[in-house]
């Protein structure tokens, strides 16, 4: 019995070796430190377009991401900017739409009045998504939610009225 104990210990003995042989020494990171002084400035000037290449590459995508998601192209993004770009975005797709109805040869004069009124609200609605920016997180949201439902009912009376 007592040689069974004592071979168990030694077994379990070289495992605790192991764990302890592939902790970091004072040596080992001499060593390693060595080897990234040689491979480092070997390796950027390799990696470091590729590195600027993905990067700008990541961007791209998140752009025309962003872009696609407010419905508007990726040169305009620039405009639609903050919190409330995507709202700002809408409201600028709605003026265009109030804009063709005025244009539309089927236009009819209570089409004309929608627009004058629709245009005006909308000149409001983008004043008050510009004001929000400033505002604490709560009163931007809630402010955000009031406009978004204002925006709704235009655009579902543009659609009606452009006969979509």
């Amino acid at each position: 019995m007592r040689g069974h104990r004592h071979s168990r210990d030694k077994a379990a003995e070289p495992a605790g070796n192991v764990e302890h042989e592939s902790a970091l020494t004072p040596k080992k990171a001499k060593n390693a430190v060595r080897v990234a002084k040689v491979i480092i400035p070997a390796a950027v000037p390799v990696v470091a377009p590729l590195a600027v290449r993905a990067a700008g590459a990541a961007r791209d995508a998140y752009d025309r991401y962003q872009a696609r998601r407010m419905g508007i192209s990726v040169e305009q993004l620039s405009e639609y900017t903050g919190r409330g770009g995507a709202l700002l975005a809408r409201i600028a797709g709605a003026a265009d739409g109030l804009t063709e109805l005025r244009r539309s040869p089927k236009v009819t004069d209570d089409d004309l009045t929608f627009a004058e009124r629709g245009q005006s609200t909308l000149e409001q609605l983008a004043a008050s998504v510009r004001a929000a920016e400033r505002m604490p997180a709560a009163r931007r949201k809630a402010a955000h939610r009031a406009v978004a439902a204002e925006l709704e009912h235009i655009e579902s009376q543009l659609l009606h009225r452009l006969g979509i």
